[in-house]
Order: C-alpha cells, then structure tokens, then sequence
C-alpha cells in the first residue's frame, strides 16, 4: 500500500432541511478497491458527487496526490484522474459503441483510431467490445462495459462505480471483478457502492459506512460478516425476512403463449410466454437488464394489449383487458420506474395514492374524488410501510428513491391484491428497507395472493420464492423449484440455456 491517494477532511454539505454530509473524512490509497456503504438516504450519492465535481462542499477540504482538489465540474475531475461508472448509464441508444464513448471524451481522437483503442483496452481488461455495434443492440452487461471503457480510455488514477453489478448475470460480475482486480494491481484506486454485502465482502479491502450523512464505522469486509456491515449501516439489529407456512391453491393468473411486439425502439419482443401462477406462491423471474421485464409487466397491467387468452384471470380471458379493469378483479402491479411512472413526480403523495387506488379503496364518488378518504389512504401507506416524509402533502419527487419506493409497494399491497407483479421492489434501497418489503410481499403471499417478482438481484429472489424462472430474449424458462439451485444453474438459464445446459448442470 502506499499513501493516500484521495483524502477527504472534513467534509460537509447541507440542503434546506437536510445536512446530507456531516464532518466526512477518510482516506482512499492507490491500488485499493474501498466500499463506500450506507442506506438510503445516508449520503453516499451527495459525497461522490462532491468527489466526481458534481457538489460543491460547504465545508471541508480534498486532496488528491498530495495536491488540493476542488474540481468545479466533472471535466475538473476527469482531467485530475477521477472517473465514475453511474448506476444508470449515460448512453444514446442510436449511435455506435464508439460514438457513445467518443461524446464523454474531452478531446476525442479520429474514429479510426479509437475505434482501435477500444479494441485494444477492451481486449486487455477482459471486456471485449466491437467499436461499431449500435449501443440499442447490445445487453445490458455490454452497454455497462462501454460505460467502463470510456472511463478506462481516460487512464484514471481513481474509478468511482456506483451499483455496478445490478444488471450483471453471475458470470459477467466474475468478469468485471477480474477487470477490477486488474485495474487495482495496476494501482488505480476503487471506490464501489452496493448493497450487495457479500460482493463487498469478496473485493474489497475496506469499508466506510455513512449513516444519516456521518462515518459512523469501517471495517475490513474480508473478516466482517455481511449481517454485521448491514447492522453498522443501520444502527439496528437486522431482522431477516421469514416466510409464513401456507399451502398453495388454485391457478389463479394463467399466461398461454404470450407474445407481443416492443413496445418502442430497441424494446424487447415477448415470445411464447406461458405460465401458471397459483395462489399463496410466489414466483421469482430473474434476467438481465433488457430482456423483457418491462415488457412482461407492461402486457400484464393492461399498458400492452394482446391476445384475449394470452393473459386468463381465474379463466377469464383477459388480454385486452385496460389496467383499471384488471385492478378491479384483483391484478395489480408496480413498474420498476418509480418517478414519471409508478408515481407522477409533481403530486403529492396523496394524489399519488388516488392514481392506482381509486377503484379498490373508493377514492371516488358519483365522479367526485373523496379527497379526505384518499388522505387517509396516503397516511396508513406512510405509516405501515414506514415512509419517510412529512406528511401525505408532499410531493412525490421530495421523497428519496428508497422512501418512494416503500410508498409505491405499500399502495399496491394494502390494497388488497389477489395477483401482485412488482418489477425490482428493493431497487437502490437499504437492507432495512429492502427486508420490510419482502417480508411484506411474504405475508401477501401467506394471506392467499398469488405474488410475482420480477429481480436482477437473485439473492433476493431465492430468498422469497417458491419457484424460479429467467427472462432472456423475451423468452421465459420453465420455472424450477428456487431451492437448491445452484448459482451455475440461475447463470445458465439468466443467458438462456434453459433446457439442456441446465439439465446438464444439474446432473
């Protein structure tokens, strides 16, 4: 090890009603990969956007390489040495893998040439990209290679990765992982943000934990537990969800050869999807980012039409079925996006709760919204689901990506679903928050629903599930029992060997 190479003192940035960073120091060395960890809300976000140029500190000095460091802007910072892979890439869909990387370049080169700089250090750090293919094309896991290339092709003395392993199949988080690895024996320091502890505990040589914008702890993620990190993270002992006993029932949602086009470009056709969901089960559906998820959950509220018996509630054809309709028999769901789609930014959280609850909780009256009825909605979602927020007044957009999410899921259970899909329900929450709601979409189930969650985190999908089943290409596997498979059996069937690759496997 040698000295720091980015050292924070100090740091503090405060917001009307909310000090975001308090007192933030601690130290970065060369050739380190460090885990920056907290829950919502904890501060993370405002601290490497401080680090990346993006916040202004309202006090507090930085080092870098011995020298002051205050980059005004991210060019500052990328020029100093410091990139950053975001948890949402920064891609044009239309454009080539070379055009995509020559737009964040300060002075890019002829495409020619780097063209073959990509090739070169893609090939070298074990990401291989073609320069040439359409960013629209490509998976998930390749767009974030591109994402990384273009940080590497900047020769960064510090790489920032926030969440870089959410849209990863198990096999491409080893390829990454050998990429990092390389990268910190070369010297370049690490910073990485996940809630996945057990990455951490498996890459990282040390932790700083933030809570409620404060170091409250590090560790050494190799001789700490997982359990123990996410208590630190919290200030609480960490209840682990439970699963209540109860038989499952009747088929009560049935898919018989779903198919439908994208729904826009570069979307995901569904192919011949067909499956039967039970009551008191929940079902588990795991893919890469991009292979129909949205799609699925799109033709499953009503948003996608299809076929009349493509989509059968309790026998009943409903395919062509609107959203409002399928919420009145039962069929509810919650979409991955929060802002702009499973909540309308701009409104309060009351408002919010009247925009899917108005038909099951009788939010409206001989055409008149009941707005003290829908108030009391909004407040039994904030306190049952723990909310963090003033009151059901505020808006949508002033609560943290976490809170909204507890609030999105909260509106959909307490209504009472008989089917429940949710697309990523712990998406960018803390362990707390991420516990509550799965032990909530257990209980639903227990009660009798019938529950499917759409995930990329597969530690959270065998946690909760009864059966398991992976998207790829818009094509679902058969679903297996979740217990017992094996993390080379998830990975085969998540790149779409679903027949016999996995049979073979298994045996």
């Amino acid at each position: 090890m040698t000295d720091a190479l980015l050292q924070l003192k100090g740091l503090t940035k405060a917001y009307p009603g909310v000090v975001a960073n308090k007192d933030v120091s601690f130290d970065i060395r060369a050739g380190e990969v460090h885990a920056l960890l907290g829950e919502n809300g904890a501060g993370k976000s405002t601290l490497v956007k401080t680090i990346y140029g993006l916040v202004r500190p309202d006090t507090g000095t930085m080092t870098l390489a011995g020298q002051p460091y205050q980059p005004g802007e991210p060019r500052a910072a990328r020029t100093a040495g410091v990139a950053m892979v975001f948890q949402h890439f920064s891609l044009f869909d239309a454009l080539d893998v070379a055009e995509n990387i020559a737009l964040g370049m300060e002075d890019p080169p002829a495409m020619n040439a780097l063209a073959g700089r990509i090739t070169e250090v893609s090939a070298k750090y074990g990401l291989p990209l073609d320069p040439s293919r359409i960013v629209g094309d490509l998976s998930a896991g390749e767009r974030q290679r591109v994402e990384i290339i273009r940080c590497l092709l900047q020769d960064p003395r510090l790489l920032i990765m926030d969440e870089p392993t959410s849209v990863l199949t198990p096999q491409e988080v080893e390829i990454l992982f050998a990429t990092l690895r390389k990268l910190r024996s070369e010297g370049t320091a690490i910073l990485y943000i996940s809630h996945k502890l057990e990455e951490i505990r498996s890459l990282c040589e040390h932790a700083t934990i933030l809570r409620l914008g404060q170091v409250v702890g590090t560790c050494d993620p190799r001789q700490t537990s997982a359990r123990d990190m996410a208590e630190m993270m919290v200030g609480s002992i960490l209840h682990v969800p439970s699963r209540p006993q109860a038989p499952t029932g009747e088929v009560v949602l049935k898919l018989d050869r779903l198919s439908a086009p994208p729904p826009r470009q570069f979307g995901t056709a569904l192919r011949d999807i067909s499956i039967e969901v039970r009551t008191g089960e929940v079902l588990g559906i795991g893919g890469v980012a991009g292979n129909g998820q949205d799609e699925l959950l799109l033709a499953l509220s009503g948003e996608i039409k299809t076929e009349p018996s493509m989509v059968q509630f309790k026998g009943a054809a409903i395919g062509r079925a609107a959203p409002n309709a399928r919420r009145r028999l039962g069929l509810l769901t919650a979409p991955e996006e929060r802002m702009g789609h499973a909540a309308a930014p701009d409104m309060s959280l009351t408002e919010n709760a009247i925009l899917t609850g108005t038909i099951r909780e009788e939010l409206s009256q001989n055409g008149f919204l009941r707005w003290g009825k829908a108030r009391v909605f909004a407040e039994r979602v904030i306190k049952s689901f723990d909310v963090r927020t003033p009151g059901p007044g505020n808006a949508a957009r002033s609560l943290s990506g976490g809170n909204l999410q507890k609030f999105v899921i909260g509106r959909e259970i307490l209504q009472r679903p008989e089917v429940l899909v949710v697309n990523q329900p712990t998406w960018g929450v803390d362990a707390s928050a991420a516990a509550a709601i799965r032990q909530a979409l257990l209980d639903l189930a227990a009660n009798g629903a019938a529950v499917i969650v759409i995930s990329q985190d597969l530690d959270e999908l065998m946690e909760i599930s009864d059966r398991f089943a992976a998207l790829n290409g818009g094509r679902l596997s058969p679903p297996r029992p979740a217990q017992g498979l094996s993390v080379e059996e998830i990975g085969l069937m998540l790149g779409g060997a679903h027949d016999m690759e996995v049979a073979h496997v298994a045996g």
